[in-house]
């Protein structure tokens, strides 16, 4: 069995000096728990080549961030990611978008992802997403014309977090407006930052970082225990 990871390339900001990329921990819980039950990853990125690591993210006291960025075979993937065009989507049960600021650039019209994320999802296979990451399917059209996301209940960062963060004026848009723009039914937790998923039949959304390990877990268990 197959999963597809996508991160990142975008690693600016429009007026602060920090750099963004992928939410590190976004990518190793979810691929920690994946690679514990032997499922074989491959991670792809909308150019190919390195992801970058948005540096706020860069939390080494948490053992799976160690883990990952320790493992040989792991930093090979993230720093040759490979190119959409290389992917065969046929190959894959499930698609998951990983999050950081970085995809909300470069995720949203990236029409080759689009079509990878389309194919799997009509070839019965599971899209997931977590956090920023949900922006990845907000112009995913199905063979009838449809969104994807039209009527499907999920969550993503909310603009609640977003705001907290001290970012929001330097994304390009709101997810969580956008994502109802498109017909979704946007859940979100009470608390910011609380663990908290939606699933909507093969559709597995994340609302923050501490979310990603969960929407690993409710996937393997749809994948292994269905």
């Amino acid at each position: 069995m197959k999963v597809l990871i996508v991160c990142t390339n975008h690693d600016t900001y429009l007026s602060k000096t920090g750099k963004t990329g992928l939410w590190l921990s976004e990518l190793t819980h979810f691929y920690d728990a994946m690679n514990k039950r032997r499922v074989l990853i491959d991670i792809v990125s909308p150019k190919g080549g390195t992801i970058p690591i948005d540096e706020r993210s860069l939390d080494l006291k948490d053992e799976i961030n160690q883990r990952c960025l320790n493992d040989a075979v792991f930093m090979a993937k993230l720093n040759q990611s490979m190119s959409p065009y290389n992917i065969i989507p046929k190959d894959y049960r499930l698609i998951f978008f990983t999050g950081g600021d970085g995809g909300m650039w470069d995720f949203p019209d990236n029409t080759d992802l689009q079509h990878i994320t389309q194919s799997i999802y009509e070839n019965n296979g599971m899209v997931t997403a977590v956090c920023h990451g949900v922006s990845g399917l907000l112009n995913v059209k199905l063979s009838d014309g449809s969104y994807l996301i039209k009527d499907k209940y999920l969550t993503g960062f909310s603009h609640v977090e977003d705001t907290l963060m001290s970012f929001v004026s330097e994304v390009p848009f709101h997810l969580e407006d956008k994502l109802r723009e498109r017909g979704a039914h946007y859940t979100k937790s009470m608390i910011p930052f609380i663990e908290y998923i939606e699933m909507d039949e093969r559709l597995i959304t994340g609302q923050n970082p501490n979310s990603a390990g969960k929407v690993a877990s409710k996937a393997l268990e749809e994948l292994f225990e269905k």
